[in-house]
């Protein structure tokens, strides 16, 4: 999974699965755009899930806003307590959701 975190007036924090970064999803009309800058940014390694649920625990103290994208990505971060199912969506059958703590 990749983490990466954007400081603006709050921050944002982009979560995705690593096999689906650089890749659109469509179905109707929705459309998910797993952008290599906005989900990966400048980071080269994937981190483990462990990495990714200390982190999400860490940024959950500040205004953070969570874009999260994929199974595993989601997985963490149900696990890590900031959403419960029910926030979950699909866009042909990619899990996403968007968390505003």
């Amino acid at each position: 999974m990749f983490i990466n975190v954007i400081e603006s007036y709050r921050k944002v924090v982009a979560i995705a699965d690593k096999e689906l970064i650089g890749k659109k999803f469509s179905e109707r009309n929705k459309q998910l755009d797993v952008k290599e800058s906005f989900y990966k940014g400048e980071n080269e390694t994937p981190l483990s899930k462990e990495e990714v649920k200390k982190m999400i625990l860490l940024l959950t103290k500040e205004d953070s806003t969570f874009n999260i994208v994929g199974k595993n990505s989601i997985s963490c971060a149900l696990e890590s307590g900031i959403m419960d199912k029910e926030s979950i969506k699909k866009i042909a059958g990619i899990p996403y959701s968007l968390i505003l703590l």
